[in-house]
């Protein structure tokens, strides 16, 4: 018995051992060690109704995969030809995704489910991008397919699940009233196709509906093909690469097709179109009040005292002046006349353009109340000694000064920027109140000469950026020479009586030597006006030049040492600055075209750089570099995203062009070169 309990003894042992370690290998469910990461998205298996299939009468689509599948933003990324007015509902399970129809089905249509890249797989994330099925509730389906790219036109960003759609219908009004016939979404990257189409005629829109009614409005984003596009087919011979087991490989061809036309360049913009209404006004303080509006205005609105104030049905332009931005919907008054600005209610009459229902502007009748009430100020002992009169008594003379209250207020004056001063700009002041005059005996300018201040003529005159509140002195300034402004007190007064204290501003020019200086040399535009920017890493302008047509180049001067990248277009209208386009035909315009400079620009103190920069060398959808992309596509596991050319140039004698720079002190500098070559294969334009 001793025996057969120690057998049994030692057996439970055995059998706790054995828990123990199946236990701790259930613990950890790492990776099996040795196995290849699985980088494959899934494959379709088979479907119910099958791909291609006739005469189709249920509103279910069942589709079978390879392996476990999961959905990502199927709402917006999945849609169905025609347009449903009913969102379908798509959902998965393990290896089987499912589609559910809401709409009743149309009668001999084709249709088409386009997934763009919503299915990936379970575990690993691998997307199966451009996946679409098909059916027929008639006896044949259409067949026929184009497909292209969606920027956006004003800075070559991907446009990303953007609907993308066509009419055979060619009034000019569909695109504001009918929904798409067919439609699709763009992808990561901005490529889209459209699938199932007829041997017709199209017109192709891209939009961001916004409201899901599959036509434009005239608030969101649009884009539209020039030409009518007639989709066809063409066949080809593809070739394959097949592998033996010996690790050989083998060339073969084999019939197929090529669907045109695939390579459909959209660019999207936005009309600007707001409605024009009163958005928000108040009074912000006792001497100013503000009238905001919902869009840019072409006329200043009337405004009228309406009652409980001196001087009924006075206009605003007798008591107020007036700061207003240069689009007219952001207007800020100074009340100026005392018997006003006394008043704490003011009820104004205010007429204005107003967007009816119709859309139209109508001249609108308001009035307002502003209301302003000075909050009750809280004085202690100190305030209170303070509000006293202040005097001082001379120990010689015995003669008595009085000292204003110490709270009195003054006019207060700034410098705009620091102590340090652009070689090419003007020296800018600000001031906190309106001027009503200023003794210009009282402003003086200096230079230091040695260790003296010598007093030079310049002029203090109004800034066009903001006329009540700033002034500026434009000088022909010399690099690296120190400066000093003066401000007696009482040379200013405001519009409300308060004058400045003396104000001092001391400051030192930029070198020359401190800048860098790049001219663009641009082939093929003689006959056209163009604007070139320099934009930083967040793809923001911070210099900007025109060429003008009759010039081959532009020159950027003054420009600060750094890392920039360049963008250009053309601007059609002379204006100077970029316009958007608007897709109705009776005003049909596309956008100005843009182009960026493919690589990045290392601008070094005291060099003279000439770039030339053909527009027409590289596709449009590779020229934006990489690193200010805002866009970017999603990299896949274990994928490092791509380097711009001449990213790793750290040399600090090194200059990225193709030619040697000048260094503005006559010495050369040798530079590598970085020419891009022969361009590639994708979208381009062609024309103007």
């Amino acid at each position: 018995m001793a025996k057969q309990g120690s057998y049994l003894g030692g057996m439970r042992s055995l059998i706790w051992l054995c828990l123990a370690i199946l236990l701790a290998a259930c613990a950890n469910m790492g990776r099996p060690e040795g196995g290849a990461r699985d980088e494959t998205p899934p494959r379709f298996v088979r479907s119910d109704p099958q791909p291609g299939a006739t005469n189709v009468t249920k509103t279910r689509l069942v589709v079978y995969f390879d392996e476990n599948i999961q959905l990502e933003d199927a709402f917006s990324k999945v849609v169905v030809s025609p347009a449903q007015k009913q969102q379908p509902s798509v959902s998965a399970n393990g290896k089987r995704l499912t589609v559910d129809i809401r709409d009743t089905l149309i009668a001999d249509a084709t249709y088409t489910i386009d997934f763009a890249d919503a299915i990936k797989d379970l575990n690993e994330g691998n997307v199966l991008d451009g996946f679409a099925l098909d059916f027929s509730t008639g006896d044949s389906i259409d067949s026929l397919r184009i497909s292209g790219m969606v920027l956006q036109a004003e800075n070559l960003e991907p446009a990303q699940g953007m609907l993308v759609g066509v009419y055979s219908n060619l009034s000019d009004t569909a695109i504001t009233t009918l929904p798409f016939e067919r439609i699709a979404r763009t992808n990561q990257y901005g490529h889209f196709t459209i699938r199932n189409l007829k041997p017709v005629p199209y017109r192709v829109y891209a939009i961001n509906d916004l409201n899901r009614d599959y036509h434009w409005d005239r608030s969101e984003d649009v884009a539209f093909y020039d030409s009518l596009v007639i989709p066809t087919v063409e066949p080809i011979f593809v070739s394959d690469t097949l592998y033996a087991s010996s690790g050989e490989d083998s060339i073969v061809e084999r019939a197929g097709v090529r669907y045109l036309p695939n390579d459909i360049l959209l660019s999207w913009f936005n009309v600007g179109y707001k409605p024009h209404y009163l958005s928000d006004y108040k009074r912000v303080d006792r001497r100013r009040i503000t009238l905001a509006f919902g869009a840019p205005a072409d006329s200043l609105p009337r405004v009228t005292i309406a009652d409980g104030a001196p001087g009924i049905g006075r206009d605003i332009s007798e008591w107020a002046l007036l700061k207003a931005n240069a689009t007219l919907d952001s207007l800020e008054y100074w009340i100026c006349d005392t018997t006003v600005l006394a008043s704490d209610s003011l009820r104004l009459s205010i007429s204005y353009f107003k967007t009816d229902t119709t859309d139209q502007l109508a001249w609108t009748n308001d009035t307002l109340r502003f209301f302003y009430r000075e909050q009750a100020k809280k004085v202690n002992k100190k305030e209170k000694k303070d509000e006293e009169p202040r005097f001082t008594v001379d120990s010689i003379s015995g003669d008595t000064t009085f000292l204003p209250p110490a709270d009195l207020e003054y006019l207060t004056i700034q410098a705009v920027g620091s102590t340090t001063q652009e070689l090419n700009k003007p020296l800018r002041i600000s001031t906190n109140l309106p001027l009503a005059d200023v003794n210009y005996k009282g402003v003086r300018l200096e230079v230091l000469e040695d260790t003296l201040w010598k007093e030079v003529k310049a002029d203090l005159v109004p800034d066009s950026a903001d006329i009540l509140l700033m002034k500026r002195i434009d000088y022909d300034w010399k690099g690296g020479t120190k400066y000093r402004l003066t401000v007696d007190s009482l040379a200013f007064t405001s519009i409300y009586g308060p004058w400045n204290k003396d104000f001092k501003h001391e400051f030192t020019v930029k070198n020359l030597e401190d800048y860098s200086n790049i001219k663009f040399v641009l082939p093929g535009l003689d006959s056209l006006q163009a604007v070139v920017q320099l934009l930083n890493a967040a793809d923001v302008v911070v210099y900007e030049g025109i060429k003008l047509p009759e010039e081959g180049s532009v020159d950027m001067r003054f420009i600060a040492p750094g890392t920039y990248y360049a963008r250009l277009f053309i601007d059609s209208n002379a204006n100077g600055k970029w316009d958007t386009g608007n897709p109705i035909d009776s005003v049909l315009t596309q956008p100005e075209e843009v182009y960026y400079f493919a690589k990045k620009l290392d601008l070094k103190k005291n060099w003279d750089i000439e770039q030339t920069w053909n527009i027409d060398e590289l596709a449009i959808d590779v020229q934006k570099p990489y690193a200010i992309k805002k866009n970017r596509p999603k990299l896949k596991r274990g994928e490092a995203p791509p380097v711009d050319e001449d990213e790793d140039a750290d040399d600090d004698n090194y200059n990225p062009f193709d030619r040697t720079g000048r260094n503005n002190s006559g010495t050369s500098g040798s530079n590598r070169n970085t020419s891009t070559g022969s361009g590639s294969n994708g979208m381009r334009r062609t024309n103007f």
